[in-house]
């Protein structure tokens, strides 16, 4: 990808409000050790409690996005049922422990298997690139998925869509992908991540507080049911207008000027 790799498994930059998080294992195609998990664990705390930073996007160097978890570092702690992250960590995907509430863009190319697409399914927008694949074989391996993609790719996909890959470990491709609803846009590899970056400043410079309550609002629906949504929908509206952000927007409206938001 485009941007300079060093010897730091996980790479940081910030770009205005967005945080820029790449895997940096290429040598092993950006297989997920524990040091990988655990530091990429320890980007997305500080994209969560730096109130500059207002969108995440996931990348990797080198050829692949990665070949899924090193089961050969992690399978000992997975079997022995002992935490993988520490404890409060933000995790990655969102199911072991506390996930992320700021929106997270997934940046994919190349190979994508097995937890590659459980982090995926967790973020909230994918932009994979043409030579993108796929692949959730840990039933070849003689476990499952664990990490989301039982409830998340039916979610996204239908439950035949998704079954049809998690029963199998069927590889599956970019534009066969995007057909059932895993990625929202397919481009040439070269663009996966300056789109991936413009697509996020352009969620970085809309109403932060705002941004994460519709996730708040969705997520909820997704995870709790439409009742449970639906009920927060009136305190949350409550309180967003009482915000300087909606005051902003307000008198952008009426200045006919772009709004400047604060997160306040």
């Amino acid at each position: 990808m485009s941007l300079t790799t060093n010897e730091n498994i996980i790479t940081r930059e910030k770009r205005g409000h967005v945080y820029l998080i790449g895997l940096n294992r290429p040598d092993k195609k950006n297989a997920f050790n524990l040091a990988l998990l655990r530091e990429l664990s320890t980007a997305l705390g500080e994209l969560e409690n730096d109130t500059e930073l207002r969108v995440g996007v996931i990348f990797a160097h080198g050829d692949s996005f990665t070949s899924g978890l090193d089961l050969m570092d992690v399978a000992p702690l997975m079997g022995s049922g002992q935490p993988i992250l520490a404890e409060g960590a933000i995790d990655p995907v969102g199911i072991h422990g506390p996930r992320c509430s700021k929106p997270l863009i997934c940046a994919v190319h190349g190979v994508c298997l097995t937890f590659g697409i459980e982090l995926m399914l967790a973020s909230d927008i994918v932009i994979a690139g043409e030579n993108s694949r796929f692949a959730q074989i840990e039933i070849k391996r003689g476990i499952f998925p664990f990490g989301g993609a039982t409830q998340r790719w039916i979610a996204a996909s239908g439950w035949g869509n998704a079954m049809r890959y998690l029963l199998t470990g069927d590889e599956l491709d970019a534009a066969t992908a995007f057909r059932i609803g895993m990625v929202q846009e397919v481009v040439p590899v070269e663009q996966v991540l300056p789109r991936a970056i413009a697509l996020a400043q352009t969620i970085a410079a809309q109403a932060p507080l705002g941004v994460v309550a519709t996730l708040r609002s969705g997520r909820l629906a997704v995870e709790h049911g439409h009742a449970a949504a639906v009920a927060e929908l009136a305190p949350e509206i409550q309180r967003l207008m009482k915000t300087d952000d909606a005051r902003e927007g307000v008198m952008s409206f009426m200045q006919r000027r772009p709004a400047v938001f604060q997160g306040r």
